[in-house]
């Protein structure tokens, strides 16, 4: 089970440090120099948005909200197909707002971490979707572990 990042900014490029502890299996999408160095430093895959939608099968979304929508516009036929796990750290963006965005009901965990996860002394706060089942959960929560604390609160709050 790859993960894939699209958007690899600081809070981005912090959770794939912490996750690299759990599994190398990572792919980072993102326009910069700045992320195609970090990944040849961890000896990840840095690719496009669609490809990085193809060959994972759990995909965060790391850009900031203003974009998101324009982001996943294009990968909405891919998001159908493929029916991933999503997993966004969009600040103010709501499961049901991610949703229409992507056009299609998909399980979605919806984040917010902080920078020392880098470190593995984050705290990271996490709603989701009636499509997560616990077994998709634990498993998630299991690679996470390494990032710090991570604890379940409703969205609403």
């Amino acid at each position: 089970m790859k993960y894939g990042f699209i958007g690899c900014g600081n809070m981005g490029s912090s959770l794939v440090r912490a996750l690299h502890n759990s599994t190398t299996d990572i792919a980072v999408a993102d326009f910069s120099e700045k992320s195609k160095k970090f990944a040849k430093e961890l000896c990840i895959t840095h690719t496009d948005n669609e490809t990085l939608v193809k060959d994972c099968d759990r995909i965060f979304l790391a850009v900031k909200p203003h974009i998101m929508a324009s982001c996943l516009k294009p990968l909405q036929g891919l998001f159908a197909e493929k029916k991933p796990l999503l997993i966004s750290m969009a600040a103010g963006v709501e499961i049901a707002q991610i949703e229409a965005m992507v056009g299609v009901k998909l399980p979605i965990i919806r984040i917010m971490p902080n920078t020392p996860t880098a470190v593995g002394k984050g705290v990271i706060l996490y709603c989701r979707n009636e499509l997560v089942d616990d077994a998709t959960l634990s498993d998630w929560l299991a690679d996470m572990a390494p990032c710090g604390i991570v604890d379940a609160l409703q969205e609403n709050l």
